[in-house]
């Protein structure tokens, strides 16, 4: 099995998620005792939300540039990095390293185009819901028509992330807001809803709208896993 280096931290809520999936993935396939071998570098997110606040992308790519290097130095064979929104800092980290890198925005489109989807919802941070770097590669590389709440509702979603989900506080109100913005996006076409933000999953799920809804860190784990034990 090879090792997995993981850039973690950015919520501990999703790279606990992404851990738990990880393992269940090489347990499923390979069954008895069997578990994941990772090597985790968990950042300080306190440290990382002030650079993506302050517009500071460069210096937040090159501090995690900089952890996927101790990566490959200690030994890793591929790196993923356990977010949605820090993949706009994806080509610093990929230069910086001579692994492969699980892009997951790569695995998410792969696996719509697979489905048929033309038009898709997305839910994450107000950083991936308005900028190019995740929305034009599912357009450019995949075909995929996204689309995203208004205004308000993309305030909402980022809020309820970065307020509650990411200190791992669920609650029922929050759960509303999610399933009408959901709604919404379906009532505009959308065949699908993609939950592109890692901790998303911990409030709402496949059961919470009528299309399907495709689980970004789920799918991101897949591929990963498949590179662990091919």
């Amino acid at each position: 099995m090879k090792l997995l280096g993981i850039i973690g931290g950015m919520s501990w809520t999703s790279t606990a998620e992404y851990y738990r999936l990880l393992n269940g993935e090489v347990a499923r396939q390979r069954g008895g005792l069997h578990s994941a071998r990772l090597l985790i570098h968990s950042v300080d997110f306190a440290q990382i939300a002030a650079l993506q606040t302050s517009g500071q992308w460069h210096e937040a790519g090159e501090l995690l540039a900089e952890v996927a290097r101790g990566l490959e130095r200690a030994g890793a064979d591929g790196v993923l990095l356990a977010t949605n929104t820090m993949h706009k800092v994806a080509p610093q980290i990929e230069a910086a390293i001579s692994l492969p890198f699980f892009h997951i925005a790569d695995s998410v489109g792969r696996r719509l185009q697979e489905a048929g989807v033309k038009r898709a919802g997305l839910l994450g941070t107000a950083f991936t819901m308005e900028q190019d770097f995740y929305k034009d590669r599912l357009h450019q590389q995949y075909g995929l028509e996204v689309l995203v709440p208004d205004e308000a509702g993309r305030a909402d979603v980022h809020r309820i992330i970065f307020d509650e989900l990411c200190q791992n506080l669920i609650t029922d109100e929050s759960r509303q807001i999610y399933r009408r913005q959901m709604a919404e996006l379906v009532g505009r076409g959308a065949q699908a809803i993609i939950l592109g933000c890692t901790e998303i999953t911990l409030l709402v799920g496949a059961g919470d709208v009528s299309v399907p809804v495709f689980d970004t860190s789920a799918i991101h784990v897949e591929d990963a896993a498949r590179f662990m034990l091919g």
